[in-house]
C-alpha cells in the first residue's frame, strides 16, 4: 500500500502518526482514504467546495503531482506520498 507521509502540524488531527498506510491507485483515493480514516483532516487539506487548498503541496516520491496528472496520478505499493503546506510570511 501507498503510504502517506503527514507533516508535523497535521500529526494531532491524524492520530499524532508520521505516516499512515492507504489502500488506492490514485493520489486523489489515498487522499480520500485518509480523510475517511481521520476526517479531522478534511478542513485543512481540503475546501468547502472539495478542492484541494492551493497551499496543500502533495508530492509522490519526490515528484510534485501538479506536473504529474494531479490527483489521477497512479501510485502502487510501496510508494510515498507526502503533504507539505506551504510556509508563508515572515519579515523581509
Amino acid at each position: 500500500m501507498p503510504k502517506i507521509h503527514i507533516p508535523t502540524p497535521l500529526r494531532q488531527y491524524a492520530g499524532k502518526q508520521p505516516d499512515i498506510e492507504v489502500k488506492a491507485s490514485t493520489i486523489g483515493e489515498a487522499l480520500s482514504g485518509l480523510v475517511a480514516q481521520h476526517p479531522d483532516l478534511r478542513r485543512h487539506l481540503y475546501t468547502d467546495e472539495g478542492k484541494l487548498r492551493a497551499f496543500v503541496n502533495v508530492y509522490l516520491n519526490d515528484e510534485d503531482v501538479r506536473y504529474l496528472q494531479k490527483e489521477a496520478t497512479a501510485v502502487k505499493d510501496g510508494d510515498s506520498i507526502s503533504i507539505v503546506p506551504s510556509i508563508a510570511g515572515g519579515r523581509s
